[in-house]
Formats: C-alpha cells, structure tokens, sequence
C-alpha cells in the first residue's frame, strides 16, 4: 500500500510573540524574522506514516509538500526519516492563503504519482489554523475522511484508527482509500534521523513539479480560490505601569486596593 503524506513548512512557532512583526506590504511575516521548520501536526502525520512503514500496514511512502524553494528543506527532513520519496510543488508566491488552492495543487500532484490508498495530513497547519486542506482534499478525491487521528493498526485484515472524540478516544473501522488528519500524542513526536540517513537525505532526488507543469497556472488557481486576504495586522496592546508607594505592606495594600476601587475594578462591601 502506497501513502502520501501532505506537509508544510512554516515559521518557528516558538518565535516570542513581542518579536513577531507584520510587513504591511506583503501581508505576511518578514524575510527571517525566524527560521522556517515543518510544522507541528504535520510531524505528527509524518512520524504516524513512518510507524505505518515499520509495521508493514503501508509498503511506500511519499512525502508531498507545496511551496516556496526553500520549503524543500523540510522534504529532505522526511527522507531523513525514511520516507521513499519527496515531491514538491514549487510555488513562488511566499505564502498559500487559500486552503482551497492549496488542496487543488495537492489534488494534482496526487493523482500523477502512483495511486495512494492512504493520504496524511496534519489537522491543521500551526501557522494559520485552518484545518481544512486534508478535509477538502478527501472531498475532491471523493474519498472517506476522518480526523484528530493518533493511531492506526492493521487487526485481522481490517485498517483500525483511534481519534481523539469529544468524550475519550474513539476507534473506527477504516475503508480504503481514505484520508486522515492527524493529531498531537506522545507516541507521535517525530524521530531524528540518523548521521547516515541524514547524509542519504541530502543526495536523494527530490522530484519538483511547477504549477504550471500539474495543469494549474494563475487562472486556474485565481478560479480555484475562495478566500482573499483582505487585511492582517498585529494587534496593538497597551499598557500602563503604575507604583504604589507605601511606608509598609498594610498600608501599600489599603492604597492598592483604593486605587482599584477609583478604577472600578473592584467593588469592596459597605
């Protein structure tokens, strides 16, 4: 069985939000104001396809990613890891703000590689939070879709999948093909790869396909969009400090305690 698994790469998520800067102009973060890594849930999803490899519940896996050149780094990341192949979507435009160009060039470049059963993604991307891309992926392809997936086993020749529910895990019976969105677990934190597979990783052939080169140029990606940007800004907070001087801690908190009163924060019983 052939699995494809959806990645994207995305600023450090760890950046200290008092660091984080919007360029108006663009609409979107400054050239390295932080590195770029694989996000978050889509090391889940990658980590969830490898342990799928290791299990024999899948033969091959494929490592599938949309982006600007330098997103090919995180690729190289998944054939570190063992994935058997990496395909990316080379997209000049720094960011893809429409989940629904995005699943359109995935959908593309999933129907030119060998047929998968089996399609992963993250259940969301950590930077804008959509979490729709694997879901509108699965309606394109016509295929089952299930959610905050953290587990997935072959018993007595049936593919099982634990997802996280409202109420506790939840466990379905899975036909194939399907795709899953795949949540955070402890037993899903992705593994580093070693000197040697590093080393393989960075002279295996990463297959690049333009746009253009899977049918989609502008017009067809502007037709397949929904969404637009129309604005986005960091929002501005103020703050004011004031000192409380006080011979001693009753009387500072007789003050405190006054002033938060004449500031109507605080209401004290007759």
């Amino acid at each position: 069985m052939h699995a494809v698994v959806l990645l994207k790469q995305i600023l450090d998520w760890e950046l200290p939000p008092r660091k984080f800067r919007i360029d108006q102009e663009t609409k979107r973060p400054p050239d390295g104001l932080a590195p770029a890594l694989l996000g978050p849930f889509e090391q889940n999803a990658l980590e969830l396809a490898i342990q799928l490899k290791e299990t024999g519940v899948v033969e091959r896996v494929t490592a599938l990613l949309a982006g600007p050149p330098g997103a090919a780094d995180a690729l190289r990341k998944a054939l570190a890891v063992r994935c058997d192949d990496a395909v990316h979507i080379v997209v000049e435009a720094p960011d893809l703000h429409d989940p629904s160009q995005t699943a359109e060039l995935l959908l593309a470049a999933i129907r030119r590689l060998e047929p998968p059963e089996l399609v992963l993604a993250g259940r969301q991307a950590g930077d804008w939070d959509h979490g729709q891309v694997g879901h509108l992926v699965a309606e394109r392809l016509r295929w089952p879709v299930l959610g905050l997936v953290w587990q997935v086993e072959r018993i007595d020749g049936r593919l099982l999948a634990w997802r996280s529910g409202v109420y506790g895990s939840e466990q379905f019976a899975v036909r194939l093909p399907a795709v899953m969105t795949v949540t955070s677990h402890s037993s899903l934190r992705l593994r580093m790869g070693n000197v040697m597979d590093l080393m393989a990783a960075n002279r295996k052939p990463i297959t690049t396909w333009t746009p253009e080169e899977l049918g989609l140029g502008p017009e067809e990606l502007a037709a397949a969009g929904r969404l637009e940007l129309a604005d986005v800004w960091v929002p501005e907070v103020e703050r004011h400090c004031e000192l409380i001087e006080a011979e001693d801690p009753a009387e500072a908190v007789a003050a405190l305690l006054d002033r938060l009163e004449e500031l109507k924060l605080l209401k004290r019983p007759a």
